[in-house]
């Protein structure tokens, strides 16, 4: 099992910092969030930062996921605007086109998106149509770069669950670079099946896993043992299902004690995959 830790959980620390602490903690890698501070992809000199970043990565022995949920990266009044659901999404495209790039030069091993909320004004059809084609624009520029997508459902967003996944993959031609970025905490939010249901639900789909603590019924990132999983379960699933990724956990409201939070989180994975091993 491959534990890694997501960067947004780090967002009051230079990425060189964060990598370092992760690395130092006994971590696998690193779900990279591009944002301000964090290889921004849209400031000068992205080529020989990202050669920074790839070379910092290979020193630290860190594996790297692609995420693109920075919150006012876009827009700085609004947040994870715009989506592909906008009038206007072009520069949502261009972000998920340099995050392709990205990607390709760390050698990551997915590029995570999702659909966004549906804007005020805009009707479902028309919001569904702009996804679909957003959707299918990235799937190609993914291909082209030998890159994998994995599309995230998330509460609120307008493909909030695996049934909307599946029912967006299915409107692109089930493209084999468009898998799903399973959050094994959304799965305990909103999901009507049991979370190692879920991960079994779309093994053959699965390219990227992000892991947090959570309630049924309320989006609320949390630390392991806060919530309502048990994990044990879930990683016997994981590794039922084949999946060989990263397994990274995303505690994006964190970042004020990440260090500590970090050290928490790997102790009780760890504990959470000896006890899956000794149920088996």
């Amino acid at each position: 099992m491959r534990f890694g830790y997501g960067t947004n959980g780090f967002a009051n620390h230079r990425l060189d910092d964060a990598l370092a602490v992760i690395a130092d903690l006994g971590y696998a890698g690193v779900a990279l969030t591009l944002d301000h501070d964090h290889l921004d992809p849209f400031a000068p000199g992205l080529a020989a930062r990202t050669d920074a970043v790839a070379r910092r990565l290979a020193d630290l022995g860190l594996g790297v996921m692609i995420e693109t949920g920075a919150r006012y990266l876009l827009d700085p009044w609004h947040k994870h605007a715009p989506t592909l659901l906008h009038d206007e999404p072009e520069l949502r495209l261009e972000f998920l086109r340099r995050a392709i790039a990205i990607g390709a030069d760390l050698g990551a091993e997915a590029v995570s998106f999702w659909s966004g909320i549906r804007p005020p004004g805009v009707d479902p059809e028309t919001a569904w149509q702009r996804l679909v084609d957003g959707c299918a624009a990235t799937v190609k520029t993914a291909e082209e770069r030998g890159v994998t997508l994995g599309f995230e459902p998330e509460p609120g967003m307008f493909v909030e669950d695996i049934a909307g996944w599946r029912r967006l993959h299915a409107a692109l031609g089930a493209p084999a670079a468009f898998g799903i970025t399973l959050d094994i905490g959304h799965c305990r939010c909103l999901e009507p099946d049991p979370v190692p249901d879920c991960v079994a639900a779309v093994a053959d789909h699965l390219v990227n896993v992000q892991i947090d603590d959570m309630r049924r019924g309320t989006h609320e990132h949390l630390e392991f043992g806060e919530g309502e999983i048990d994990f044990p379960p879930v990683l016997r699933a994981l590794d039922d299902a084949g999946y060989t990724g990263l397994v990274a956990v995303e505690l994006p409201r964190h970042s004020h004690a990440a260090p500590d939070v970090a050290a928490r989180s790997i102790d009780f994975l760890r504990n959470a995959a000896h006890a899956r091993e000794e149920t088996r």
